[in-house]
């Protein structure tokens, strides 16, 4: 039985008008001309579409020659490659789909960067992600995570304020789309970045019913608590700063190379880059610089004798074609993109700092303030999973735990000041935490007027969190203690290592705990702890503890003034 979905790559073409004229003039003729393309005109669809096909062969392989003479046995193989690339208006907008290489013929300037991605934050599930694809802002750097069998979001680390993901795989949530109908009860996966690569029906009724659902879902559906962290850092849009900032690459670029720009693979072209042999790099020119890897100096160079005010454009318009093979035929080709998407810099404008990447500038702490704020949200439950009993005036924290433990919670176990040696340092001690749940939650409390125990708590966490994971000697004498002091009742394995982490916390002069009542230097140090620990697997809870009676203290003025300055 013939399959009624396809797994392909779906791109949301911007600028282009919903007509077949237009979308065949925003491909590159010239291009289809040396392939050999034969366009169509569709009727099928009943939606205004063009749909182009073309093979590239080679006569002979291209390790038929050099392996002829490592063996001294002549054999020659044919190579054959197809692409086919199908643009189709729904609705008033255009989507290109690439089957083979067809992706090649789609022009990188006009796909929408961020249709896959805007898809995956609303419809992915946060828990059952299988890889992701983030940037650094500054550092040049590209993280690839893969987990096949699919992890929760904080265990791919990719949660940061200064980090720009770029493509998002995993499972999806139940959708109206043809492959759900047919694959019930079955997970159905996609990746999500520049582009969409998900199972799409092959009748023309069900592809483009699937179109106008993800189109839907897109304009309408809002992301994933634990996704949108994805949407809070942006392109700069405001033109003016735009100006101003192409100007200073511009300049830039004019002066000998300093190191403030540097190389980085672009986001959409890492399987190309993995499989190239040969750049061809071509900038501002009629030749092109053919190279085993992308060539910096040389395109500094060429910018270089561009003149003021052009040399921005002159990258812009440079092409670098990736291929397999030296021959570099239109067969050998992997991908062709601008050589300005290949350049990573750095340029300030008075306090602030922007970082260009993958062609588009980005402000540096641009989604800090938003990112602490939903960091420490989080935290902070509706329905917290556990309460504590009230902090009587006057009564030490010790002497509070062991009360929780000897009358209001007997099954858990008190650890306050039942320390365990420091493997750096024997002749120190080290608190893994108050109290021990049965379930192996570690809960740490601390009443505090300032930010300076809270900070004191959230070091715990992270110093207790490492210990148990990577110190052998601390898990066998945390475990061989919980045994003793519990007298056998809790028995915690030898491996154990903590999944949980409650922090209780009684605020002085506040009734109830809430994120905006915590203090403004604690709120950072408190969203860069709980970031820490779940990259390790660690989850965390904050709780609020109930005061009693007149035991209060005013917020410092100090502290009311970090948070003031902080968090605005």
């Amino acid at each position: 039985m013939a399959p009624n979905t396809a797994v392909r790559t779906v791109y949301r073409l911007s600028a282009v008008a919903p007509t077949q004229d237009a979308m065949l003039d925003a491909l590159d003729l010239e291009l289809l001309d040396r392939l050999g393309a034969d366009p169509h005109l569709p009727d099928a669809l009943g939606v205004p579409a063009v749909y182009v096909t073309c093979g590239m062969e080679h006569a002979e392989a291209p390790w038929c020659a050099p392996m002829a003479r490592t063996t001294g046995i002549t054999v020659t193989e044919g190579v054959r490659r197809t692409a086919a690339v199908l643009l189709l208006a729904v609705d008033g907008t255009v989507y290109a789909i690439g089957c083979d290489q067809g992706y090649r013929l789609i022009p990188d300037q006009l796909k929408d960067k961020r249709f896959g991605l805007s898809f995956a934050v609303r419809q992915m599930d946060p828990n059952l992600i299988r890889g992701a694809v983030s940037r650094s802002l500054g550092q040049a750097r590209t993280d690839i995570s893969l987990v096949p069998g699919g992890a929760p979001v904080p265990l791919l680390g990719i949660r940061d304020h200064s980090r720009i993901v770029r493509s998002l795989g995993g499972y999806l949530d139940d959708l109206p789309l043809t492959r759900s109908r047919y694959t019930r009860g079955r997970a159905v996966s996609a990746q999500g970045g520049c582009g969409l690569r998900i199972a799409l029906g092959v009748e023309p009724e069900a592809l483009l019913s699937d179109l106008r659902a993800i189109a839907r879902i897109c304009r309408e559906d809002f992301p994933h608590q634990d996704l949108e962290f994805v949407d809070h850092i942006v392109p700069v849009e405001d033109t003016t700063a735009l100006d101003v900032l192409d100007q200073a690459l511009d300049d830039l670029l004019g002066r000998p190379a300093d190191g403030r720009i540097s190389v980085s693979v672009p986001s959409e072209h890492h399987a190309a880059y993995a499989e190239a042999t040969t750049y061809l790099t071509r900038i501002n020119s009629t030749g092109a610089l053919r190279s085993d890897d992308f060539d910096l100096d040389y395109v500094l160079t060429r910018a270089r004798l561009a003149p003021p005010g052009a040399r921005l454009q002159a990258l812009r318009e440079g092409a670098v074609t990736l291929a397999r093979d030296r021959r570099a035929g239109v067969a050998d080709t992997l991908a062709v993109t601008s050589a300005l998407t290949w350049l990573e810099a750095g340029i300030s404008l008075g306090p602030r700092r922007f970082f260009l990447m993958d062609g588009e500038w980005y402000e540096a702490g641009s989604a800090y303030v938003d990112e602490c704020r939903a960091a420490v949200a989080a935290l902070f439950s509706p329905s917290p999973s556990l309460s504590l009993p009230a902090w009587i005036d006057g009564e030490s924290e010790n002497a509070y735990n062991n009360r929780v433990a000897d009358e209001e919670r007997p099954d858990w176990l008190c650890l306050d000041t039942k320390n365990v040696t420091n493997p750096l340092r024997p002749r120190d001690q080290v608190e893994i935490c108050d109290l021990l749940m049965p379930d192996g939650t570690l809960v740490l409390v601390k009443r505090a007027g300032g930010s300076g125990p809270l900070s004191h708590l959230f070091n715990q966490a992270r110093v207790a969190v490492e210990l148990l994971q990577e110190s052998a000697r601390v898990r066998a004498e945390f475990t061989a203690k919980v045994a003793r002091l519990s007298r056998g009742e809790l028995v915690l394995p030898d491996d154990f290592t903590p999944k949980r982490i409650v922090l209780a916390m009684l605020l002085k002069n506040r009734e109830n705990l809430t994120p905006d009542f915590v203090f403004g230097f604690s709120q950072i140090t408190i969203a860069q702890t709980a970031k820490a620990l779940a990259a390790r697997g660690v989850s965390v809870e904050v709780i609020g503890i109930p005061g009693s009676g007149a035991d209060a203290l005013a917020l410092s003025s100090h502290d009311v003034g970090v948070r003031a300055a902080v968090l605005g």
